[in-house]
């Protein structure tokens, strides 16, 4: 069900996406005179799933759920028309206009995209707010996994700034160091100021995983696995471990940590039960797991900054956030690309793109990461690459500049093998997914 949950919700937003990035390239191509043919949501090779024909255009949804498009006439795209393009041009064709106009609708579905995640941000501030935890407000430091560990912070460090610069949301405190690959990191440790010098070389490390730091909460057991240990030797929802054989263990990671020693050992595990303390005891199994889930809800353990806006002052906030994304995105692509960071490594596809939304509908989060994909499916289209619209506005840019159009045969072979770098990329990130997935 939770599969199905995601599925449904990675669908949905991927589909209003589609539909208004090609209603960009539609709407101003119709503006200009051009006849636009097709209207589709997903491909259509061989059969549709449904297709009616209004006026000029044909307006259907495909099968294969790769993207969409919309057929101008007069125009070399991915459907490689040869047999028009060989006619005499006509006046209501793509290659008849202007290039100023044709450039209007190459960039009139990015255009859409971006004003979308303005106005999706907009309303989602409005309506909601903002809620997050001040990185200050992390009164019990951080917690580590083992590459936050190799990196130089230490569990229950206090992150004070990221390259002297302070870090107001604690949510950004690892993107931060991402992408702008932070050389250090300033903490309080034990009550004294520390500088963590971050190795150059676990960058692409940590781009794979930007989880390796999140704030330190007390041990409260929220949940239990399938076969829980813990379940069995008497735990319930709602006990506070405090303590490991007389030892102090208040915290999770401070738990997890020191019960990798008592592999396959009798333990006191010391807990607070509606306030009065208790021990229980459990054998520890081989792999130094009780199946104790912590409660992460840190309203339970933080004061968290609670921002309401009115109509009117959301619209500049959601301008705001709609631009950092855009630039952090921008800054991500670049690592992405790097040889040195090996970003590639962290490329993921459907489903990658699909695990981001919730197990349950929820609407918050539903249109929230619409917004950071309709900003992604806006700077992926306007790569300089043919047979995206950036390969399109590369070309009409040179013909601006040379006052003539790159000749058609040159634009079909481009189209081509602009084709084939786009599928190759699918299948890599695709085929990366099933790698982290199901065979890692």
């Amino acid at each position: 069900m939770d599969i199905l949950i995601q599925a449904s919700q990675f669908f949905l937003s991927l589909s209003i996406l589609i539909v208004l990035h090609e209603f960009g390239h539609f709407i101003t191509a119709k503006s200009f005179g051009m006849r636009v043919e097709s209207f589709y949501l997903f491909f259509n090779p061989y059969f549709s799933l449904f297709k009616k024909k209004i006026g000029d255009t044909v307006y259907g949804i495909g099968w294969l759920p790769l993207g969409g498009y919309v057929k101008i006439a007069g125009m070399i795209d991915e459907s490689m028309d040869k047999e028009q393009m060989a006619k005499p041009a006509e006046e209501w064709e793509f290659r008849s206009k202007p290039a100023w106009q044709r450039l209007i609708v190459m960039i009139g579905g990015v255009t859409v995209n971006v004003i979308l995640a303005a106005l999706i941000y907009w309303m989602v501030l409005f309506v909601y707010g903002e809620t997050y935890l001040p990185t200050a407000n992390a009164k019990y430091g951080i917690m580590c996994d083992s590459l936050g560990l190799e990196m130089g912070l230490q569990n229950g460090d206090k992150i004070i700034s990221v390259d002297g610069n302070e870090v107001k949301n604690f949510s950004r405190v690892s993107m931060e160091i991402i992408l702008n690959e932070a050389k250090t990191v300033q903490v309080e440790r034990n009550g004294e100021p520390v500088e963590v010098s971050i190795p150059s070389e676990l960058m692409s490390e940590l781009m794979n995983d930007p989880g390796f730091i999140n704030p330190r909460v007390p041990f409260h057991v929220a949940d239990f696995s399938k076969g829980s240990v813990g379940k069995e030797a008497g735990f319930q929802k709602g006990d506070i471990i405090v303590g490991l054989n007389d030892s102090s263990t208040v915290y999770f990671d401070a738990f997890k940590t020191a019960l990798q020693a008592y592999k396959l050992e009798e333990v006191n595990v010391n807990i607070l039960r509606d306030g009065s303390p208790m021990s229980i005891a459990v054998t520890v199994p081989e792999d130094g797991i009780l199946g104790i889930a912590p409660n992460g809800n840190l309203t339970e353990f933080f004061e968290l900054a609670e921002l309401k806006y009115s109509f009117f002052e959301s619209f500049p906030k959601g301008i705001e956030k709609a631009g950092m994304t855009l630039v952090n995105y921008v800054k991500q692509l670049k690592l992405l690309f790097s040889p040195k960071n090996k970003g590639y490594e962290s490329l993921g596809g459907f489903l990658t793109i699909g695990s981001i939304f919730s197990t349950t509908w929820d609407w918050h989060h539903f249109w929230n990461i619409t917004a950071f994909l309709s900003i992604l499916l806006a700077v992926m289209n306007i790569l300089p690459i043919p047979a995206l619209d950036g390969g399109h506005v590369m070309f009409l840019i040179y013909e601006m500049i040379t006052g003539r159009p790159p000749h058609e045969k040159v634009m079909e072979v481009a189209q081509v093998i602009g084709m084939v770098l786009l599928f190759g990329l699918l299948i890599y990130a695709n085929g990366n997914d099933i790698y982290k997935h199901f065979i890692k």
